[in-house]
């Protein structure tokens, strides 16, 4: 009887771990895997994809505002030492660099020009004539030479320096002529435009700006100059603003919010529910087949009410999660 009471005993011990084996082997199946870091999500049935709702974006005509942050990269203030000349607080301490050795530069090469490379001219001319007349050996006349030739290419020389200069100048938003030219009480804003976007402005537009020193004033500013060049990472465009800095109450390095108004359009928008925002970057979650899904990160402009314009990163009849986003934001990212 003990014997069979034992074997009996045995046989539901077994039978009770195959069934939790079972249960952990099932449910380790019925969770989704994450993949491409946490760029691609995929479920192991449809019914667990049923938690998810979607919608359809698509084109539609709004009025709307261009937002972009943007910040104080430089004023101008009228020089004590020389009334003709500017000077530029700027941002960036390259940019400070390059604007001041482009001003040398340029000196330089007046300087060349008007009276070094003139005067080793004059020089070799006078060398020529007395060399015919017998009154100067063929060693003086190759001197003279070599030195126009020195002069020349210290010539050539600063005006591939003025160039590199320039380049950086421009690279950051700056025309150096526009900012010798500009008048005291200037102050230049600098903010980045989504490059799908740059046709939708243009420059003399009117810009509104808030900074956040004052967040409840209004600043009216003027683009100026849009960038000939874009970010190969980010895919954005530099647009300048030009401010007026009169009171000298706007600090360079200041941070503000710019904001465009656009013409009547049509502009892709979706229900802020469907937006995750990490660190300054937006993201959505779209539904690429039956059992998965793919973080996109986008940009965004205005709000209007309960629906954001999405500028970049979604295409026409893209399927986006709208309700249990925050369930896929804790897979994809971890927390």
């Amino acid at each position: 009887m003990k014997k069979q009471l034992l074997i009996f005993s045995i046989f539901t011990l077994l039978i009770s771990c195959g069934k939790e084996e079972n249960k952990t082997q099932q449910h380790k199946e019925n969770r989704p895997t994450v993949r491409d870091q946490g760029n691609i999500i995929k479920f192991p049935d449809e019914k667990t994809m049923s938690f998810f709702e979607t919608e359809t974006v698509g084109k539609k005509k709004l009025e709307a505002q261009l937002k972009a942050p943007a910040k104080l990269v430089a004023t101008v203030l009228s020089s004590s030492i020389d009334a003709s000349q500017n000077v530029i607080l700027f941002d960036d301490s390259d940019l400070a660099s390059h604007y001041t050795q482009l001003i040398q530069v340029q000196t330089n090469i007046l300087q060349l020009k008007n009276v070094s490379i003139k005067q080793k001219e004059l020089e070799l001319e006078r060398t020529k004539d007395l060399s015919q007349h017998g009154s100067a050996t063929g060693q003086e006349l190759l001197a003279a030479e070599t030195e126009l030739a020195i002069e020349k290419s210290n010539l050539q020389n600063a005006q591939s320096a003025l160039i590199e200069h320039e380049t950086q100048l421009r690279a950051g938003g700056f025309n150096p002529k526009a900012l010798q030219n500009a008048k005291a009480g200037t102050a230049y804003l600098i903010c980045d435009i989504p490059e799908n976007q740059v046709s939708k402005i243009e420059i003399g537009q009117t810009s509104h700006t808030i900074f956040t020193a004052f967040p409840n004033e209004e600043i009216k500013g003027e683009i100026n100059a849009i960038a000939d060049m874009v970010n190969s990472s980010t895919r954005m465009v530099k647009v300048r603003v030009e401010i007026d800095n009169a009171s000298k109450k706007l600090k360079t390095g200041m941070f503000a919010n710019a904001s465009f108004d656009l013409t009547q359009g049509e502009f892709i928008s979706i229900n802020q529910s469907s937006l995750v925002t990490i660190k300054g970057h937006h993201y959505v979650f779209i539904k690429k087949s039956a059992d998965e899904f793919e973080r996109r990160e986008i940009q965004i402009g205005q709000q209007m009410g309960d629906h954001i314009i999405v500028f970049g990163g979604l295409e026409d009849d893209e399927e986006i999660v709208n309700e249990g986003v925050m369930q896929l934001k804790g897979l994809s990212f971890g927390y």
